[in-house]
């Protein structure tokens, strides 16, 4: 048996006076395949709809109003006081150079995600993303919010009181669109045109060290369920990007396909990477990787199998994952010696 999983609706937000952890029912969600070929992009895109937000102000020029998933957002100067609701804004206002005053966390993670560490210190934490602290947002006088409808569209109202806010419609897929949204919500539009074209450039170079086509199986433990992930996620993207094919069963326009411990024989692919969100122990990563069905994985029979970090391949969203995602790919596919 198998169940699609694609794009969720939301859920439901709490407000919590302290901070905690929690990842809504989706990291990531939906892939389509519309090319940008205007203002000397090269990259693609992924997602029709997500372009069309943003600002027409002249780049860098302020002030501005930002048309997103939730309205417009008048900034009359650049911001200064960041504060981001999730890892995929993380990662794109570090891409710009912008440390955050306020940021907020993951289940299990107390902090700046650890492929982060190296490039930020000491922000505040405002609670999980699914259980934002308002009066901690609030404390740390932001000029600007960012964050997404698919996390906080019950709160945008109150988070808007607080300062202007803008949300991307969802995380996941389209992070090339929602960090062109970022970098246009504080002025760094051409910075962001040139470091995803230098991405995409990278993902050009790694599959021309790439021998063959490997098709790439993705699975990731959750407590409670096992995911074979999609097109419409993140790292399908990226894949996608690289021109790796995949196994026909998460070569599919949804998030990802849900599959049992019986049944992990449908991960079959050249090459299968997976990972665990958040702690092993509370999947069932080690029963499933140490049982006998998974060692008759023609992948693993191989040596063809890895495991990836889960913050970087499943949780990054931005374009500094993106990166380590590439040079992964490189290290595990490319020549060796």
């Amino acid at each position: 048996m198998k169940k699609l999983i694609g794009i969720v609706v939301l859920a439901g937000v709490l407000v919590l006076a302290g901070c905690g952890g929690g990842e809504t029912k989706s990291a990531d969600a939906g892939v389509g395949d519309k090319e940008v070929a205007t203002g000397g992009r090269l990259f693609g895109t992924a997602d029709a709809e997500t372009a069309k937000l943003g600002s027409d102000a002249a780049p860098g020029a302020f002030p501005r109003t930002v048309k997103h998933a939730l309205g417009e957002a008048k900034l009359e100067q650049k911001p200064s006081r960041v504060v981001v609701l999730d890892s995929g804004e993380l990662d794109d206002v570090l891409a710009l150079g912008i440390t955050p005053v306020g940021m907020a966390t993951t289940a299990g993670q107390n902090g700046v995600p650890s492929y982060l560490a190296d490039k930020a210190q000491g922000i505040k934490t405002v609670g999980g993303i699914s259980e934002l602290n308002l009066e901690a947002i609030a404390a740390l006088k932001p000029d600007l919010i960012l964050g997404s409808k698919l996390r906080a569209n019950d709160l945008y109202e109150k988070l808007s009181a607080i300062a202007p806010t803008v949300f991307s419609i969802r995380p996941g897929f389209p992070w090339k669109e929602n960090f062109l949204l970022v970098a246009e919500s504080v002025g760094e539009e051409d910075k962001a045109t040139g470091l995803l074209n230098d991405y995409q450039k990278r993902a050009n170079e790694v599959k021309s060290k790439v021998e063959g086509t490997p098709t790439i199986s993705l699975v990731r433990f959750r407590p409670g369920e096992i995911r074979l992930y999609g097109n419409k996620s993140f790292i399908g993207v990226i894949l996608k990007d690289v021109g790796l094919p995949r196994p026909k069963i998460q070569n599919v326009e949804d998030l990802a396909v849900e599959v049992s411990q019986e049944n992990i024989g449908q991960a079959a692919g050249d090459w299968v990477f997976y990972s665990s969100y958040g702690k092993p122990d509370t999947t069932d990563e080690n029963k499933v990787v140490n049982g006998n069905l998974w060692k008759t994985l023609p992948a693993v029979k191989s040596g063809n199998v890895a495991r990836v970090n889960d913050e970087v391949w499943f949780l990054g969203l931005g374009p500094i994952g993106a990166m380590k995602v590439l040079d992964d790919l490189e290290n595990l596919l490319g020549p060796k010696g």
